[in-house]
């Protein structure tokens, strides 16, 4: 008798009960999660987009290194993370600090065992307003924290995934870096910059056997945003929605979705691309 048989036969002699709970169990047991034994370290990752991507390769099987720069969120997140089952670790990181990422990258290969995956998300934006009216102080903090710190932990991170054979990288850009908001114009062109860095790296990373995409949030519910989505009944917002064929604002899973593709084996082929997460806004018409 073949051993499916034997299965089934075996199944056939059990209660009702028992029998859904086999099928659900044999379910379980084949399916396999698509990011299994992967480690994933990705940075500003207690909160918004951040927290809902470590959330989701999390669930998609990966071990997950959240930072934040407050000691509260990244307990906080690990606590909600432990409870839904993924094996998660943390630490305060300030990307922009050497010693910081270091720490982080250092703390991710003594708890995992190495790094498959970095997606860079830690951004900055301490100005609002004209572009010209941005102080040099606040032009270099964007730029250290949002294109060089994005810069930099490629860099240090690149060799660890060598080591393990490959990996994926995957750079938070923004709509704006397609088309530069007139009150966030700093910013804008930092997340430019990214676009550049996710292409400029393609070729040196390709021989490492290292993808490198990125995403393009357009309006996400998260802190940074809300003042676009918070009092849905604004003009701001009502203006913001109209412009956006699917008219509605983002969820942060929808970002960790596209995020968790990227770095899968289902998009083994992809490198080089920046994907919109704009629910339809396409800047670069």
């Amino acid at each position: 008798m073949s051993q499916t048989r034997m299965i089934f036969r075996l199944i056939s002699q059990l209660p009702l009960q028992q029998v859904g709970q086999s099928v659900r169990m044999m379910s379980s047991s084949s399916s396999t999660k698509q990011l299994a034994g992967k480690v994933a370290i990705i940075t500003a990752s207690t909160d918004g987009i951040g927290y809902s991507i470590a959330e989701r390769l999390g669930q998609d099987g990966a071990k997950v290194m959240i930072s934040s720069r407050k000691q509260k969120n990244v307990d906080s997140s690990l606590q909600k993370l432990k409870s839904l089952g993924i094996e998660a670790s943390g630490l305060v990181c300030h990307v922009a600090k050497r010693e910081d990422r270091a720490k982080m990258i250092q703390k991710t290969l003594d708890d995992f065992g190495g790094i498959d995956i970095f997606v860079s998300n830690a951004a900055a934006n301490p100005h609002f307003g004209p572009l010209l009216s941005c102080s040099e102080e606040a032009w270099d903090k964007i730029f250290e924290t949002n294109v060089k710190a994005t810069f930099l932990l490629c860099k240090e991170i690149i060799p660890h995934m060598e080591k393990r054979g490959g990996g994926s990288i995957v750079i938070v850009s923004s709509i704006g870096g397609y088309q530069p908001s007139p009150v966030i114009g700093a910013y804008s062109v930092s997340k430019t910059a990214l676009l550049g860095l996710t292409k400029a790296l393609v070729h040196e990373c390709s021989t490492r056997n290292i993808r490198v995409n990125g995403i393009a949030p357009g309006v996400i519910k998260t802190r940074f945003s809300e003042q676009l989505w918070k009092d849905e009944e604004s003009p701001v917002s009502q203006m913001a929605k109209n412009m956006t064929p699917m008219k509605r604002f983002g969820e942060p899973k929808e970002c960790a979705g596209t995020v968790s593709f990227l770095v899968s084996d289902d998009a083994s082929y992809i490198t080089g691309e920046t994907i919109l997460v704009t629910g339809g806004v396409d800047a670069r018409l």
